[in-house]
């Protein structure tokens, strides 16, 4: 499965961006997908994730009310919507599949099949 994650680029403290995820796989569509970043010299963090139909999410308290995911299984295409950047956005944020079942949905090792990531960089 390859994911491609895109929308990523410089903005302003306060601004906005949408990142998407998006993949030609069919499995794609049945399955929980997640986004984590990763700063400089951090290691990789739980962000947001939702589920195969749409009809959960789950977000980290840093992001909370800021962002909101969301999901088009037509395109197979997942997004993130960032509002009210801040400097400590700043990070590669990267797309996966939730494939560990037993493990939790904000853990980073329940997901593989990483995309290559995008940069989001905050300017304060």
């Amino acid at each position: 499965v390859q994911l491609q994650a895109s929308g990523g680029g410089l903005v302003q403290a306060g601004g906005s961006l949408r990142l998407s995820c998006a993949t030609s796989t069919r499995t794609f569509t049945s399955a929980t997908v997640g986004w984590f970043r990763q700063a400089s010299g951090k290691e990789r963090e739980f962000v947001a994730a939702i589920t195969w139909s749409g009809s959960s999410a789950y977000y980290a308290d840093s992001v909370k009310g800021r962002f909101t995911i969301s999901r088009d299984n037509a395109k197979r295409t997942v997004y993130l919507q960032m509002s009210s950047l801040k400097a400590e956005d700043t990070a590669v944020y990267y797309c996966g599949i939730k494939s560990i079942v037993f493990r939790t949905t904000t853990e980073r090792l329940a997901y593989d099949n990483w995309g290559q990531g995008t940069l989001v960089t905050v300017s304060s």
